[in-house]
């Protein structure tokens, strides 16, 4: 696998939006679409707001853009399932809304592109997850996909420790490590108990299979393990999922110094 390291997760973000901007125009130059995947949470958060930036000054008909997201989470209803409210404070969909879709379209000239549509944001359905798979494919796979893995179990979007190589889309019941580390990507839990036990995801097969690049960001002193387990990786290892990224087309580690580590050589 490739490592490289950045100063800081500044310098880290700054240079993932450059690509991201550049992946778009040489796509949209060349009449195609740019499907960017992403996570929610703490990972990405620093990348989308120099993507948003470096978007704003770029003047790109952005028409032809979609961001997938990887998860949300998910209740019981009857015998299927729904997406929580957007209104809550740890909603993936709310989250992109306010990371990137408002301050988006915020910045967006009116003069030199339209809105940044809510109808280019996709999620998996927790009704039909297995037509994520197919959506994706159907666009043509995913541009570049920012990957994050959990930082005390592996996990990667919703896919708990212990889960397939072959796994697809799906609705998953969190682990309970994961629903720990979700306390800290949204600290307004009031404690474990109120993490939802579900969410729909996609699967390990599917980041894999659709992934054209895939970039695992990892920064923070709390993912040093995360990077030491990776560095170790030349195949999926179940027992943390985040080792996908092993198998992943084009596929780079990008980390802060904090979370280097040893094994990572410095850029």
């Amino acid at each position: 696998m490739e490592i490289t390291v950045f100063p800081d997760d500044q310098a880290l973000a700054d240079a993932l939006a450059s690509e991201i901007v550049e992946g778009i125009e040489i796509s949209l130059g060349n009449g195609q679409t740019y499907v960017l995947g992403c996570p929610g949470g703490r990972t990405p958060t620093l990348t989308l707001k120099a993507l948003v930036e470096r978007l704003g000054r770029a003047g790109l008909d952005l028409s032809r853009v979609t961001l997938a997201m990887m998860d949300e989470y998910a209740i019981a209803d009857g015998s299927s399932f729904r997406v929580v409210s957007r209104d809550l404070h740890f909603s993936v969909r709310r989250y992109i809304d306010e990371h990137f879709l408002s301050p988006l379209n915020a910045v967006l000239s009116p003069d030199d592109a339209a809105p940044f549509s809510e109808e280019q944001i996709w999620f998996p359905d927790p009704a039909r997850p297995l037509d994520y798979d197919a959506r994706l494919a159907d666009a043509g796979g995913v541009d570049l996909f920012i990957l994050a893995s959990g930082a005390s179990d592996g996990h990667i979007a919703f896919n708990p420790p212990g889960t397939p190589r072959a796994q697809r889309s799906a609705v998953f019941t969190l682990a309970d490590t994961t629903k720990v580390d979700n306390l800290a990507t949204f600290p307004d839990f009031g404690g474990v108990e109120e993490v939802p036990s579900f969410g729909v995801s996609v699967g390990v097969a599917t980041i894999a299979e659709v992934s054209k690049r895939a970039v695992m960001v990892a920064t923070g002193a709390d993912k040093r393990r995360a990077v030491s387990t990776l560095a170790a990786s030349d195949a999926y290892d179940p027992a943390w999922p985040a080792t996908i990224v092993t198998e992943c087309r084009n596929a780079a580690i990008y980390v802060d110094a904090v979370a280097s580590g040893a094994e990572a050589s410095v850029e």
